[in-house]
């Protein structure tokens, strides 16, 4: 083993004296190679914003890796499984990865490895045009939903989205693996069931309007039991529900209770904030 500590703290010594811009890390962005810490990705990249990604991690040692075939194969059967594609063949991912290690003049490399105490948190902001959730043609009939994966991670509100798309529904409600409904890809969802609305705006406006509402654990055998559904996002506002899985939710049609335009009205009152915007 000394000889071959000795053999990488000779190494990495000729790589902390290099000028080679890329020695302290190389990536490839949109077909370009910088340095690592510089590289950067677009804010609205699906990866970046809703953990739709996989990745696979091969190591390099004195400049050999193995099996590097390996990996790229589970890279793509892992990219199967959450309906990614690859956009470049293998064979030209395994030379990009290659080119990368000789440009850079690093020996031994990996992804793992950085220290908790040494991350640093970032903030990203972003503004753009205004998208319905839900199209306002379909807001006018409702939309339809399943009951889908559930929900440890973000990546699952995706994986539920393809799981919709496939059964010909719209929306995912997504589980807690234990039998109860915790909350849609993205939204949060509202049952009417006798009377009473079982998130903080909407709950304020419900019982402003004399509307009771419970907050409690949700079954999934109560979804299809219950007189209303509709969804609420602070994107979308209210978003009606009129099939599950299948299943008509109040004969199909949207009830009195979502009907209530008691969610956009307090945008217009004088608590909110009125922004002074430029002329386009």
């Amino acid at each position: 083993m000394e000889e071959v500590f000795t053999g990488y703290a000779a190494r990495q010594s000729v790589l902390e004296a290099s000028n080679n811009p890329f020695s302290k890390g190389i990536a490839w962005i949109e077909g370009e190679y910088v340095p690592l810490a510089e590289a950067r990705i677009p804010l609205l990249d699906q990866g970046f914003m809703h953990s739709d990604l996989t990745y696979d991690v091969p190591s390099f040692w004195d400049g050999r890796v193995f099996p590097l075939d390996d990996h790229l194969t589970r890279l793509e059967v892992n990219c199967g499984k959450l309906r990614l594609k690859l956009p470049l063949p293998r064979e030209e991912i395994k030379q990009i990865l290659i080119n990368m290690v000789a440009e850079s003049g690093i020996r031994e490399l990996g992804v793992r490895g950085s220290k908790l105490e040494e991350m640093v948190n970032s903030l990203y902001i972003f503004v753009q045009p205004y998208v319905w959730v839900m199209e306002p043609e379909l807001q006018r009939i409702g939309g339809s939903a399943i009951v889908a994966w559930t929900n440890l991670q973000c990546g699952d509100l995706v994986r539920g989205m393809f799981e919709a798309s496939d059964q010909g529904a719209t929306y995912p409600f997504l589980t807690g693996g234990d039998a109860n409904l915790t909350e849609g890809s993205g939204f949060n969802i509202v049952f009417v069931k006798d009377g009473g609305i079982t998130r903080k705006s909407v709950i304020d406006v419900a019982r402003a309007s004399g509307i009771e509402v419970r907050l409690e654990t949700i079954p999934v055998e109560l979804a299809y039991n219950c007189n209303e559904i509709f969804m609420s996002t602070t994107a979308g506002g209210i978003i009606p529900i009129t099939s599950l899985d299948g299943r008509p939710v109040n004969g199909g049609q949207i009830g009195p209770v979502t009907k209530q335009n008691t969610y956009s009205m307090p945008h217009y009152t004088t608590e909110t904030w009125i922004v002074d915007t430029k002329s386009v």
